[in-house]
């Protein structure tokens, strides 16, 4: 069967999954990370951890760097060596690969689909890369600056290396361009719009696309029929509303900087308050910018952790933490209560990624906040981690489910779509 690689390039990382298509089979993933300095960190796991109990690869390889997992079924490959570059990157990985019996020749990996973060309104779906796509993704790195120059700096790697291979650009902003311009404009001069594209984008839509459907599927409903929440709750958290199978709206904005509070970034704030005190602070655009990107949100309420588990541990006894996860799910509930008004109503909530998936205490404040919408939680079921599940009880008039996000799978079944 042919493969197809997922790909999520970042600044200094490279994330990858290779699944077989179009069984769906993930056959291995792993990450390259602190590329660029003399101590990049490999990992690549294959086997019975990624694929149920089918083994994939040498799992005799005898290479120092090649260890049993904890179920002594599947294989991890760890390494620590220097990597210049992405393309360096991408040539060790693509050896590896082989050199584990994980492939036999690169022209086994038929499409690679590149995650991008800002499409813009240029892209409302997942496209083939041409040169024409490209230029494009390079031009809306204002819109993104940590993340569209190395996804497309990934995306040329590995057409360097692969050229034979499918390439296909995968953006978290496409599933958004469905929302109406009530919902995407900023009360601003329109002119700063058809000039600028000054405009909420949204971001993490991938994932709430693919949560969505997985709802659907669930219930055993019709997408098109459904009002549903999609909670994207990680280190970088969205919420959004999907109404008949479309974003109708989100929380992040013209960056992945706005809405609720996220892990270091701050969310919604008033922009005069951010004027205020960049003016008595002394600071400089750039450096506004980083403290509301890296040092605010959890971290710097709490002033401990971006963590939420280092949270939840010790909020009885410290009032900054405690103070900290009543501001998250503050805001969460408020987009929520915002959302369910948008839509009329609302028949299910969806928690996923990071913190949705595996934090039971924080599902619990949110779905006990919103009890008198007709949510009744399964205090047992809400005890799972990273598993499809419902969390509400049968009886409840809106559903709460647990869906372990898989933005990788739908990065590769747009590759086949487009093949």
């Amino acid at each position: 069967m042919a493969k197809t690689m997922a790909v999520n390039a970042g600044s200094s990382s490279l994330k990858f999954q290779l699944l077989e298509m179009p069984a769906e089979q993930v056959i291995a993933q792993g990450v390259i990370e602190r590329i660029g300095m003399d101590d990049a960190i490999v990992t690549i796991k294959y086997g019975a951890d990624v694929q149920g109990e089918r083994l994939i690869g040498h799992l005799e390889e005898d290479d120092e760097h090649v260890t049993l997992s904890k179920n002594g079924k599947g294989k991890k490959y760890e390494n620590v060596l220097a990597i210049k570059d992405h393309q360096q990157a991408i040539n060790f990985m693509l050896q590896k690969l082989t050199d584990l019996g994980i492939i036999q020749d690169f022209n086994e990996i038929t499409g690679v689909g590149h995650r991008v973060v800002a499409g813009g309104e240029w892209f409302n779906h997942s496209v083939v890369v041409t040169d024409s796509v490209l230029e494009k993704i390079d031009r809306l790195a204002d819109y993104a600056p940590l993340h569209n120059p190395a996804n497309a700096m990934g995306i040329r790697a590995f057409q360097k290396l692969l050229p034979d291979a499918l390439s296909v650009a995968v953006f978290d902003t496409s599933f958004h361009q469905s929302m109406p311009e009530e919902n995407y404009l900023y009360s601003l001069p329109y002119e700063y719009y058809t000039r600028y594209g000054a405009r909420k984008y949204g971001a993490h839509g991938t994932s709430h696309r693919y949560v969505a459907a997985r709802a659907a599927d669930m219930m055993g409903k019709d997408l098109s029929s459904l009002k549903l929440i999609t909670l994207h709750l990680g280190a970088g958290a969205s919420i959004t509303a999907v109404k008949d199978g479309k974003s109708l709206d989100t929380s992040m904005g013209f960056s992945p900087l706005a809405g609720v509070t996220m892990a270091t970034r701050s969310g919604d704030v008033d922009a005069s308050l951010v004027y205020y005190i960049q003016e008595r602070e002394g600071l400089t655009n750039d450096e506004m910018l980083t403290i509301l990107n890296k040092k605010s949100g959890l971290l710097g309420l709490s002033t401990i952790s971006s963590d939420m588990r280092d949270l939840l541990d010790v909020q009885d006894t410290n009032d900054h933490a405690k103070l900290a996860v009543k501001i998250f799910v503050n805001r969460i509930i408020k987009y929520v209560g915002q959302y369910i008004a948008e839509m009329g109503g609302v028949d299910a909530l969806v928690f996923t990624a990071g913190i949705g998936e595996n934090s039971a205490p924080i599902r619990q404040m949110i779905i006990d906040r919103l009890s008198y919408f007709g949510i009744e939680l399964d205090t047992d079921a809400n005890q799972t981690r990273g598993q499809e599940i419902e969390i509400s009880t049968s009886s409840s008039r809106v559903k709460a489910l647990l869906i372990p996000t898989n933005e990788e799978l739908m990065i590769a079944r747009d590759v086949e779509a487009l093949k």
